[in-house]
Parts: structure tokens; C-alpha cells; sequence
């Protein structure tokens, strides 16, 4: 990529424009018909690359790889290869946030960069770990931001916890046998009795520890809320 082409956009998030997500207000088409204008503007002029930033959903992307691949541990003994992580924290905090396109983005992110960077199980492990919190994510944060209020992230969390553990016995009946080898009727033995509780267990512990910490990480990191907040220093003082 060519800097003398390349076109860098950078602004506020919706949550900090007057608006906020309300792309009908007035002033929303205005912005929308000058950026238009301006892209134009640029491209006339030779650029061919145009670049917005995903700083967050980087940066929680590597949250979550960094967590599953440093703590994990089993949670049933009789399945040591079932691993629980905190991966899916930061990845419902993004989804939160930003809605559930982006928690599917980070999902899909750091579940490759761990399934294929970091030791982990290929794409058997990359599928996996992409149906199980993409279920998760999704549920929660659609409920959450059609009903945006503390009971509604309740809900969409228990709801998603739910079809995570009905989702991944579903997963590993088809998908488990194919990879692994292992006999079909191995696995459904152990989807009632192991695979179910473990995934509702691991979904259980992210959900409350997300609804948790929510509101603190989101005032800080996502909407800056407390930083704006704080007072500013004179010049020179630390």
C-alpha cells in the first residue's frame, strides 16, 4: 500500500455525537453527504486507499487471544480436555458495545490468531471456539441492545448462555466425530452429561463476570466517560 495514495479517517464514536445511532436525524445526513463529498474530493485527487480505525476491536481482540491462551484449565475431571478460558469477556464487552457484527469480528479474530498463532487445536479448535461464542455474543448483545437496559443484558446473557449449550451439543455431534475420530456414539454420551453442563458452566462464569465489569470497563475504555471527566493538569505537572 502506497502512503502517497492512502487516506486515514478518524472521529467520534456514535455514543458521543448528538445523534447518537439515529442515522435519519438531519445533522446525520448532513455529516453523511460532506463526508461523501470529501471522499470524492480525495479520490479526484489520487488516493485509492481509504483507512478507519478499529483500535478497540483490536485491541480486544488480542485481549481475548492473550486469555485463552494463558488461562485455561478443566473444569469437569472425567473431560480434562475441556478447557474453560475468559476469552469470552472481553469478546461480550465488545459485542456490547459495538453490537453483534463486531462481537462476531473479534470472535472470528482471536479465535484464529490463538487456533493458528498461539498452540492451539487447528481448525478444529478455530471452528469450534467460533460457533460457541458466536452463539454466546450474538444472543446476548442482540437482546442487549434491543432492550439497553441492565435486566435486558440479564436476559440476553442467561438466553445466550442457554443456546451456547444447546448449540455445542449440536456442534459436537457433527463436527467432533469428523475431526477426532472418535465414535459417533461416544460423543452424544457425553453431550448430556458433560458437554452440556461444561459449556453452560463456562458460559455461566464469562456472563457474570461481563455483567460485572460492564459498566466500569465500558465508562473508562469504550465511551471515555471518566476521562473526560477528570481534571486537566497544568502544563509541566505530572
Amino acid at each position: 500500500m502506497n502512503r502517497e495514495t492512502t487516506c486515514c479517517f478518524t472521529g467520534h464514536r456514535p455514543e458521543k455525537l448528538p445523534w447518537r445511532e439515529d442515522e435519519g436525524d438531519p445533522r446525520c445526513l448532513e455529516l453523511k453527504a460532506r463526508l461523501a463529498g470529501a471522499v470524492e474530493a480525495a479520490y479526484e485527487k489520487g488516493m485509492r486507499h481509504f483507512l478507519c480505525g478499529m483500535a478497540l476491536l483490536a485491541m480486544f481482540t488480542a485481549i481475548g487471544a492473550v486469555l485463552i491462551t494463558l488461562v485455561h484449565f478443566p473444569l469437569f475431571p472425567a473431560a480434562p480436555f475441556l478447557q474453560y478460558d475468559p476469552a469470552d469477556v472481553p469478546i461480550l464487552i465488545a459485542a456490547f458495545a459495538f453490537g453483534p457484527v463486531a462481537g462476531i469480528l473479534v470472535t472470528v479474530l482471536a479465535s484464529f490468531i490463538q487456533a493458528f498463532f498461539l498452540g492451539g487445536d487447528g481448525i478444529y479448535g478455530f471452528l469450534m471456539h467460533v460457533i460457541a461464542t458466536g452463539i454466546l455474543v450474538t444472543v446476548a448483545s442482540t437482546l442487549y441492545r434491543k432492550f439497553h437496559t441492565r435486566t435486558g443484558a440479564i436476559i440476553g446473557l442467561l438466553l445466550g448462555t442457554f443456546a451456547m449449550g444447546v448449540g455445542m451439543m449440536i456442534a459436537n455431534h457433527f463436527i467432533t466425530p469428523f475431526y477426532m475420530g472418535a465414535p459417533t456414539e461416544m460423543v452424544d454420551a457425553m453431550l448430556v452429561t458433560v458437554i452440556l453442563p461444561f459449556n453452560l458452566l463456562k458460559a455461566g462464569i464469562n456472563s457474570v463476570v461481563t455483567f460485572l465489569v460492564y459498566k466500569s470497563v465500558s465508562k473508562y475504555i469504550v465511551h471515555g466517560e471518566e476521562f473526560a471527566k477528570a481534571p486537566k493538569k497544568a502544563a509541566g505537572e505530572l
